[in-house]
């Protein structure tokens, strides 16, 4: 893709772009090589979720968020992936740094209106059906929103001892996934501001920069199959759903 292609302009219809952070190591994974690279139904992490992006036919462009010393990314962009997504060697020490980071990249791409969907490189389980699902959800909506699952299972909170001390009410509780979709504008200002208040660090993901704006994301129910990949035993898991 040219980057330096004009930003959709006003009155055009909203372009959807996709944005990948994968500049983490996966720590908890115990793995010599960072998670997203690990395979999983015998492809790379992040190669499910970039084919994915590259064959669904309402989404303009991909971009990954890799670190500048990455050395996997290039042996795994096939050409027929090379022209539909383009590697952003911009990874910060944070998930956050490494979304904002994308998001200035990709400014000659994108216009303030144009949609991101930013999606965690951990989750091969993506498929078309949810991208849909989540387009037709928030294609009219004002402040955009999230992949979410409701919560099901009864919530303890523990105490220093690592014991129960409470139950907590699972009503209105939802598990959020990805991708989560908003306004590249938005988006963008909404983890600046984060920045700039000293909250970046309260950011789980990136609806919870946008919440810290005021304004109330839209929960669009996902799917158990795309669970994220953090401990080993997630990706035995993960494997299955991908295999049948």
């Amino acid at each position: 893709m040219n980057q330096t292609a004009s930003p959709s302009s006003a009155g055009a219809e909203p372009r959807r772009f996709a944005l990948i952070p994968a500049a983490g190591v996966g720590a908890r994974m115990g793995a010599r090589i960072p998670k997203q690279y690990m395979a999983v139904a015998g492809k790379p992490m992040l190669h499910h979720a970039l084919e994915t992006f590259a064959a669904h036919p309402r989404i303009a462009h991909t971009f990954v968020v890799v670190s500048a010393g990455d050395g996997w990314i290039d042996e795994l962009l096939t050409p027929e992936l090379a022209q539909r997504a383009t590697v952003l060697r911009v990874g910060g020490a944070t998930r956050q740094e490494s979304v904002f980071n994308g998001l200035v990249e990709m400014r000659a791409a994108a216009g303030d209106a144009d949609w991101v969907l930013v999606h965690d490189a951990a989750r091969p389980g993506l498929d078309a059906e949810l991208i849909d699902r989540l387009l037709d959800a928030l294609a009219d909506d004002e402040v955009g929103g999230l992949l979410a699952l409701p919560v099901v299972d009864t919530l303890k909170r523990a105490s220093a001892e690592g014991r129960s001390e409470q139950t907590v009410p699972r009503a209105g509780l939802w598990a959020a996934q990805t991708p989560q979709m908003f306004r590249y504008a938005l988006l963008r200002r909404a983890l600046h501001e984060a920045a700039e208040q000293g909250r970046i660090g309260a950011i789980t993901d990136d609806a919870s920069a946008v919440e810290m704006l005021g304004l109330l994301p839209k929960l669009v129910e996902g799917s158990p199959r795309n669970l994220k990949v953090t401990l080993a035993q997630d990706a035995a898991l993960a494997e299955f759903f991908l295999k049948g």
